[in-house]
């Protein structure tokens, strides 16, 4: 009876940790698109080496009123082909579809803001932007 009731508890811990596991890493809490220009876009990390860029977006954010700050969008990408399009896109505007996650992980990236998706690349304002697909010729 003993060994029943221990092993039950035990699958149930199990159970219960993977569902956390799941819910904090893995559950994709938001999806949207952001736009803006690219600021950034650099590969780092000590063991697991990732994407990470910032788009600055037009407006203003100001946490305390009489300052002005800009929006920055900071996110990650870990497929090498949006990787490829977007490294050569440095202070271009870019529209992109992103998965927002509740944590991190290493191998996914630092930011919680995981891109999947690039919709739009322009010259730096939405005015001259064409639609994607971005064939790379730089025109």
């Amino acid at each position: 009876m003993k060994k029943k009731f221990f092993f039950i508890a035990g699958i149930t811990v199990v159970v219960i940790l993977a569902v956390i596991i799941w819910w904090r890493y893995y559950f994709v809490f938001g999806e949207g698109v952001k736009a803006g220009n690219l600021n950034f876009f650099v590969k780092k990390g000590y063991v697991f080496k990732t994407w990470e860029g910032r788009l600055i977006q037009d407006g203003f954010k100001t946490p305390v009123p009489g300052s002005i700050q800009s929006n920055e969008f900071e996110f990650s990408v870990t497929d090498d082909s949006i990787a490829a399009k977007l490294e050569r896109c440095g202070g271009r505007f870019v529209e992109l579809r992103y998965k927002e996650y509740l944590n991190p992980l290493p191998w996914r990236g630092m930011s919680n803001y995981k891109v999947t998706e690039i919709l739009q690349i322009g010259n730096g304002n939405r005015n001259n932007s064409d639609p994607f697909p971005y064939d790379g010729s730089g025109n």
